[in-house]
């Protein structure tokens, strides 16, 4: 068995597999889209084909309403299918809702390419699979030694403070991984979300196997008395309320310069950080390590002389949804 270093190449419309002519999370229509999971800089309409499990399917169907039925081929995870003569697998990545590690498998090869993924705990979406693999193509949003996640809970019991808070977070998989630990962990908290939020929400209570406590926004109940109200915004509402008064201000990511600026730092990322990465790779047992989405050089370096690995991603990515 030899492995293609050509297997999977980086074109300007994502990530290309010549061998099967079909692209890993396109930016742009193609023919043969296979997507890993619903977040925008993954998952992108036009395409005649989508190859996706049904949660991503779902949430793409609400984000792109203009994107035909027809053209969506559902996958269960650890089901196999072929795109002209490449075996796939989908594999639950852990990332959010649905999101999904491609398997390929070409002439006695197994290519795993990650997606985004994480190894901590999260009731709202499938806990990741660990499966071995020739070639690990992995992410590389944290892949430094500097960078190591906190306990989640511990960020989370900040929140438990009598104050009113707007918490900014992205819209799909970190809010309703947010909701579900408020849930648990600060029960007294009353969850409000923001109205483009709301709808993601919807889908995931048709998943989950436990119900969600929140409600929709509204300008009355921030204004109510009590300060135990959690008001749930996406990225952009988050910082036009920079002036907002009477709140604590809180915004979820594992990026440091999110946190600037605001009242309570909230260090929780639905990406592996550096041990996790280390980990994944004990697991995945790979003869090569291929890079993308990030910076890989810290991790090239690690490696160094024990495994062969290079980078197929020369870009940097923007931070996407962390």
């Amino acid at each position: 068995m030899t492995i293609i270093e050509d297997f999977l190449i980086r074109r300007d419309k994502g990530f290309y597999c010549a061998y099967g002519d079909f692209y890993i999370d396109p930016l742009y229509p193609v023919e043969h889209a296979v997507v890993s999971h619903a977040h925008a800089d993954h998952a992108s309409p036009g395409h005649r084909n989508i190859y996706c499990t049904q949660p991503t399917a779902d949430i793409m169907q609400l984000r792109y309403s203009k994107q035909p039925i027809q053209s969506f081929n559902i996958i269960g995870f650890d089901q196999y299918f072929e795109i002209n003569g490449v075996g796939i697998y989908f594999f639950p990545a852990g990332h959010i809702l649905g999101s999904a590690q491609i398997l390929m498998v070409f002439k006695g090869v197994r290519y795993l390419y990650t997606g985004d993924y994480k190894l901590q705990e999260d009731p709202t979406c499938e806990a990741i699979v660990f499966k071995e693999a020739d070639v690990l193509i992995t992410e590389t949003t944290f892949a430094n030694p500097d960078i190591i996640h906190p306990d989640p809970v511990s960020e989370i019991l900040k929140l438990a403070v009598p104050h009113n808070i707007l918490l900014g977070c992205y819209s799909l998989g970190k809010a309703q991984r947010l909701t579900a630990m408020l849930n648990e962990h600060c029960p007294e908290k009353e969850i409000l979300v923001h109205h483009s939020i709301m709808p993601i929400h919807r889908i995931y209570d048709r998943y989950i196997d436990f119900p969600l406590r929140y409600e929709l926004y509204n300008r009355k109940s921030m204004k109510e008395a009590g300060q135990n109200k959690i008001y749930m915004v996406p990225p952009l509402t988050f910082f036009s309320y920079r002036r907002a008064k009477n709140v604590l201000k809180a915004f979820a990511s594992g990026w440091e310069r999110l946190q600037a600026q605001n009242d309570i730092s909230l260090y929780l990322s639905d990406h592996v950080d550096w041990k996790d990465i280390l980990y994944f790779i004990e697991q995945v047992k790979p003869k090569a390590i291929w890079t993308v989405h990030g910076d890989g050089r810290t991790l090239h370096q690690h490696y160094h002389g024990d495994i062969e690995i290079r980078d197929i991603d020369s870009q940097t990515i923007s931070p996407g949804f962390c």
